[in-house]
């Protein structure tokens, strides 16, 4: 789902594009999307993670820092996840990676990102 969301931004002439991971532990799917999003030929792909637990984060910052392509930008932060799904109303994201299972008030705050939501990381 993740490749055709993808996938689907690009063939409608879209150049940029900007992906949260809410519940992205270690990153390893959002730093594939990132990658895949480059790939696709999109030149400035934007990438957030949030995870509850530090230690996960950690490992994604460690390697989202060998990324070498200034198209593509990773943050990783330990977060609430309803509170950081919160903040991206501002600036709402193309596509949200979510849990799949979710409580009311995290399927609430996902739908206000107002993004194309993809539950349980399916890529």
């Amino acid at each position: 789902m993740l490749a055709l969301a993808l996938t689907g931004l690009r063939q409608a002439g879209r150049r940029a594009v900007r992906i949260v991971d809410a519940d992205c532990g270690d990153g390893a799917l959002l730093l594939a999307a990132a990658r895949h999003a480059r790939m696709l030929g999109f030149v400035a792909i934007e990438a957030r993670g949030v995870d509850g637990a530090p230690a996960p984060i950690t490992r994604a910052r460690a390697v989202a820092a060998t990324f070498d392509d200034a198209a593509i930008g990773v943050s990783f932060e330990c977060a609430d996840m309803i509170a950081a799904l919160a903040q991206e109303r501002d600036l709402a994201p193309d596509i949200v990676l979510a849990p799949t299972v979710t409580s009311a008030a995290t399927t609430r705050a996902l739908t206000r990102t107002g993004a194309r939501v993809i539950a349980g990381g399916q890529a």
